[in-house]
């Protein structure tokens, strides 16, 4: 996360990213760009990779996709060693600079530590506050840089207890992996909001994000690193410590819903599976007289498929996606964004002509992309027009990692469902239930019970404290009472 201008005040999506690690491989640096090759769709701004060979730590930062990178020997050859972490990163918080680009480097008092981290720090802003107090000078903002502060001046000893003495100053949802120079050390915030891995190749432990960077290289998934958990790998073994107090899991559900890559495994779920539940159980819920069932190409084309399963409708790609243009919310303005739903997606109007058409996608955020999609479909020829959403409304914004805009930009915040069909210009528009989508994943309807997972983008029942967001609040209201004529 970008912590330069506040995190709750961004217009954009604030971060999302994928992070690797391989430990004791002769082909540690090659094998890592692999992984985060796979991990692609959770980070495009920048990636980077630290090696260790034994003696001296090696580092690659870059802005831009891991493949126009790392992919060149010279690179790879640069990254000596047999342990290597790696990140790749997307942030729309400010410019991308090189400065941010993780895995972030320092040097401590007894040797190098790299880390790579996948999650929001939402007391960070006040945690850099008090460093800065102390004599502390930052490089980035990044909130990652915030916990290298904190390794620095902690007395805890060894660097694992330093470790779990500035984890314990956190507080949101965290996954990463770190590397020093006799251990590579891997862990979960407490409610695991997070994803993290265990996986093995040729005896090499590996810490990554989701399984699909360890089939790209053919290594073998282990088991899910559980929330709370901290692993430390050494030549000898890898051991794994609970250096925290047990709380209920909160994984982010969204991530079945769209981060994950559908050939991922997490949790114990494929997603794949998952996101057909999920469109069998919205065509269960809100059944629609149709002819055609039509993805929102690519993350709505799983729960298409279970719509179409299940509703008995034929399926048809009726939108072609190119995919050589990158997700439009990268772009910063809304003139570019709309010509780039254009650049990105083709009706296929022999497939539409004349037909009633139904809509598939995993969400609606801003409401923008949907409009133009619609209207896309309409020229096509499609005498009807229905949209389907495989989540319920997007009301509240994410501030564990996940890429939504603040409140005010969530057209679910501001409209009633019958306000966005009218928007958007459709014939009908529904939204899965809270429930459903519980039901989906393959735990118990939600119900008003307390939730198996953090879902506060559709509820606002957000699982830690929000304290850089509360300190904000109360500092510009001080503000504003100083303001006031006398």
């Amino acid at each position: 996360m970008d912590i330069g201008s506040h995190p709750f005040d961004a217009d954009h999506l604030h971060e999302e990213c994928g992070v690797f690690g391989i430990f004791g491989h002769q082909d540690a640096s090659a094998l890592t760009a692999l992984g985060l090759h796979a991990l692609q769709h959770r980070g495009q701004e920048a990636a980077g990779i630290v090696s260790f060979d034994g003696t001296q730590f090696f580092n690659e930062r870059h802005i831009g996709l891991v493949g126009d990178n790392f992919t060149k020997p010279s690179v790879i050859d640069r990254l000596k060693g047999s342990r290597a972490i790696g990140h790749t990163r997307y942030s729309t918080t400010g410019a991308p600079v090189l400065r941010n680009v993780q895995p972030l480097f320092a040097e401590f008092h007894g040797g190098g530590f790299a880390v790579a981290h996948n999650g929001n720090i939402t007391n960070a802003m006040t945690l850099q506050r008090q460093l800065q107090k102390r004599g502390a000078i930052f490089q980035s903002t990044s909130d990652t840089e915030t916990l290298l502060h904190l390794i620095a001046m902690s007395d805890a000893g060894p660097i694992v207890d330093r470790l779990i003495s500035a984890l314990r100053q956190l507080e949101g949802a965290y996954a990463l992996v770190a590397l020093s120079a006799k251990k590579m050390i891997g862990v979960r915030d407490p409610l695991g909001v997070r994803p993290l891995v265990l996986g093995e190749l040729d005896g090499a432990p590996i810490l990554t994000s989701e399984t699909c960077a360890l089939d790209i290289i053919g290594a073998h998934y282990v088991r899910d690193i559980e929330p709370g958990e901290l692993i430390v790998i050494t030549d000898d073994d890898v051991h794994s410590l609970r250096p925290f107090r047990a709380e209920k899991s909160r994984f982010c559900i969204f991530e079945y819903v769209y981060f994950a890559r559908p050939d991922s495994s997490v949790e114990g779920h494929n997603v794949y599976e998952v996101r057909k539940r999920i469109g069998a159980e919205l065509a269960r819920e809100l059944p629609v007289a149709a002819d055609l069932v039509v993805p929102v190409p690519d993350s709505g084309t799983p729960a298409a498929i279970g719509f179409a399963q299940e509703s008995g409708i034929p399926f048809e790609l009726g939108i072609i996606r190119n995919h050589y243009v990158g997700r439009t919310f990268i772009e910063p303005t809304d003139a570019v964004r709309h010509m780039g739903v254009k650049l990105k997606h083709n009706a296929n109007r022999r497939a539409l002509e004349g037909k009633r058409v139904v809509l598939v996608d995993d969400s609606i955020v801003r409401g923008t992309t949907s409009l133009k999609i619609v209207q896309m479909v309409r020229d096509a020829g499609a005498s009807e027009v229905h949209m389907r959403i495989a989540s319920p409304p997007t009301t509240n914004p994410c501030f564990y990692g996940v890429d939504t805009p603040e409140k005010s930009k969530l057209i679910a915040s501001r409209m009633s469902v019958a306000d966005m069909a009218g928007y958007i210009k459709v014939d009908t528009l529904a939204f899965l239930s809270i429930d459903g989508l519980y039901r989906a994943v393959g735990e118990a309807a939600r119900n008003g019970e307390a939730p198996q997972f953090c879902d506060a983008c559709f509820t606002g029942e957000y699982p830690t404290r929000l304290t850089d967001r509360a300190t904000d609040r109360e500092e510009v209201r001080q503000l504003s009472l100083l303001a006031e004529p006398a």
